[in-house]
């Protein structure tokens, strides 16, 4: 496997990861699918969402991919009146990943992370490794720690 640049930026900070690959289908890029074909629960697969504020512009939400973003929530965290998804067209040009292979870690810029604060109660995450099929497994505290993010309630109740 080649080393993502979101594995060379933890390599770099001495994070212990270890990496988890998966066949994708182009026409099921979700998370459940990943998680599914991992064998991993739902709970503990994060994916990473773009948005962008209607004061603070581009914000990075991480959340699990069985569930979805309470948008006025994420505006409330950011200090936005509103957020909204990034265009999918919009994505390679901000994030420097496509969709389906978005990771938190190594974006073009570094952007307001907030990841849903369930994280704090799973002893590890599995996150995009910045590469359709590739996922990074962490440790969820050092993973919130690294990005610098904000923990809090962003995700809809089901």
């Amino acid at each position: 496997m080649t080393k993502t640049n979101a594995m060379r930026l933890l390599d770099k900070e001495k994070i212990e990861y270890r990496t988890a690959e998966y066949e994708y289908d182009e026409s099921d890029l979700s998370g459940e699918s990943a998680a599914q074909k991992l064998g991993l629960s739902c709970s503990g697969v994060y994916k990473t969402l773009v948005t962008r504020g209607d004061k603070t512009g581009i914000n990075v939400f991480c959340i699990p991919v069985d569930c979805e973003i309470d948008l006025k929530k994420a505006a409330e965290e950011t200090g936005n009146k509103s957020v909204e998804m990034i265009h999918v067209k919009e994505l390679l040009p901000l994030t420097g990943y496509i969709r389906g292979g978005c990771s938190p870690i190594g974006m073009k810029k570094k952007y307001p992370v907030f990841i849903e604060e369930g994280i704090l109660l799973l002893d590890e995450v599995s996150i995009s490794a910045g590469q359709r099929g590739v996922q990074i497994i962490i440790d969820a505290k050092k993973l919130v720690g690294f990005l610098k993010a904000k923990t809090a309630g962003i995700i809809k109740e089901k």
